[in-house]
């Protein structure tokens, strides 16, 4: 989708669709206003009938209206103005793309971002809108035999009734390098796991490394080994699909700049290896490679939006199935930091996976290291669907990505790493087990990666019950693509 920011009266605009919003009981917001006048009262007399109420999220498509140069006018409830918040302006972005998505029409302009939001400011408005345009409209298709020919809603543009300023037009480019992000991230985590391999995952990041000039390494299951990487080379021991561990680096700002590291999990199938999983949803686990797709994403959006920030993504990525060769639970592994571990629970392999990239970032000196993981369903139960758990052991870091995430909407809730929870994750036999046993399973896990974080700044991102949708609308949610990029806004000075 093309997305761009047209300046003047949404009377006079003369694309397919004009948008103006309308509050709760029936009034017009000034965009509607101006329409209404050109229209000489026909959208007040349209209203009077009780066609549309102004009720969040509710639209009206009229065709044809006098005086206004569109052939469409949409309307889209706001609800009441004391009420419009971000939650609430995304509602209605998302109501209005759908509503256009199916009216014939090929581009339109919007006249949203001018509207008031309580703590939000027009830039935020604009980045918004065309973030929300893309997500709404995206589709994998990709792999269906036979594709939708329908004339394609392609042109998205934010309304503006006065000029649009410097500020205005750089919150659509970081709109759209966003929207780019999102879009490799979901089309990544949507892609089946026959072809969505660790492989597959290596050739994706060197695609994006020749597009945007990023540096690009992959490490091989032999360099693994020579570098002592024990614990990740336990969970590929079943499959024959073959580890990957790459790094890209983005230099947005001069070398000198220490980078923040982010690191992914790439489990790109789980089956929870010898300790296998029930049957029901295991389709599901395709998804287990979202943190290291939300790395992918991430490094897009920040590429494209040109930040002057040094980004360093690790992705450790492979395969847990189970084999004659699979680990088994109960076997001792040596980490890259020397720390052994007793595997205790097959199923626990993404802390196994993150813990020797943990230890890996540790070389590139990082400011601030952030890992983000589908890591454990206990997360799931303690935050539902909604917030994403947000481990640290600095809270200056945790609230800047706290911050991050309510500026993108794309939240995340502060959880403990208290050292009373190391006591589930001792081992009699190791230096440390891989579970704690099922209270506070989120919180052991993120205590078991904290042992290998000690070295830096570190937050650790559960992304369980945010990184993809379930149900009728399944498919990745590419979070939290958004919540990084805007820590990164942030951390290049860019806000």
């Amino acid at each position: 989708m093309q997305f761009s920011i047209k300046a003047g009266t949404p009377e006079k605009n003369r694309s397919d669709c004009v948008v103006a919003g309308v509050w709760d009981g029936r009034h017009l917001t000034d965009a509607a206003q101006r329409i209404d006048r050109a229209a000489r009262g026909g959208l007040s007399a349209i209203l009077k009938h009780g066609d549309l109420e102004g009720r969040l999220g509710s639209t009206l498509l009229l065709h044809g209206v006098a005086g206004v140069a569109a052939p469409r006018v949409l309307l889209v409830g706001l609800g009441k103005p004391a009420d419009l918040g971000p939650k609430q302006y995304r509602e209605a972005v998302r109501a209005a793309v759908r509503a256009l998505a199916d009216s014939g029409a090929t581009d339109a302009v919007a006249y949203l971002a001018e509207i008031a939001i309580k703590g939000r400011d027009r830039a935020w408005a604009v980045q918004q809108a065309v973030s929300v345009a893309a997500d709404t409209t995206y589709r994998f298709d990709q792999l269906k035999s036979k594709k939708d020919n329908r004339r394609k809603f392609a042109r998205f543009a934010v309304g503006l009734t006065d000029r649009a300023s410097a500020t205005d037009q750089r919150a659509l480019a970081r709109g759209d390098g966003l929207a780019q992000g999102m879009a490799l991230a979901k089309d990544l985590g949507n892609l089946p796991s026959n072809i969505c391999t660790p492989s597959y995952l290596a050739r994706q990041a060197h695609a994006l490394a020749r597009e945007h000039g990023l540096k690009c390494q992959i490490l091989d299951e032999k360099a693994m080994d020579r570098l002592g990487m024990g614990a990740l080379l336990a969970v590929t021991k079943g499959t024959r699909e073959p580890a990957k561990l790459i790094v890209l680096q983005y230099q947005g700002a001069p070398r000198a700049g220490r980078p923040v590291v982010l690191v992914g999990k790439g489990i790109t199938f789980d089956t929870g290896g010898i300790s296998l999983k029930p049957s029901a949803e295991m389709d599901e686990m395709k998804y287990d490679m979202s943190g290291a797709g939300s790395v992918l994403g991430t490094l897009k959006a920040v590429a494209a939006m040109k930040l002057p920030v040094n980004v360093v993504g690790i992705i450790p990525t492979c395969e847990n199935m189970p084999g004659g060769n699979a680990t088994k639970p109960g076997d001792i592994v040596t980490s890259m930091s020397g720390q052994t571990i007793e595997i205790l629970n097959t199923d626990a392999e993404g802390r196994l996976i993150l813990c020797d990239a943990l230890t890996y970032a540790e070389r590139f000196d990082p400011v601030a290291v952030i890992d983000i993981a589908t890591l454990t369903g206990a997360c799931v139960i303690a935050l539902g669907h909604v917030a994403t758990g947000l481990y640290s052991n600095d809270d200056a870091l945790a609230r800047e990505l706290i911050e991050a995430g309510q500026a993108a909407w794309d939240r995340a809730w502060p959880m403990p790493l208290w050292d009373d929870y190391n006591e589930q994750i001792k081992s009699p036999f190791a230096d440390i087990a891989n579970i704690g046993g099922r209270p506070g399973g989120s919180v052991t896990a993120a205590c078991f990666l904290a042992k290998f974080a000690g070295k830096f700044k570190w937050a650790h991102l559960d992304i369980a019950g945010t990184a993809w949708r379930s149900g009728k609308e399944k498919g990745s949610t590419a979070r939290p693509v958004p919540m990084l990029t805007q820590f990164l806004i942030e951390r290049a000075g860019q806000r």
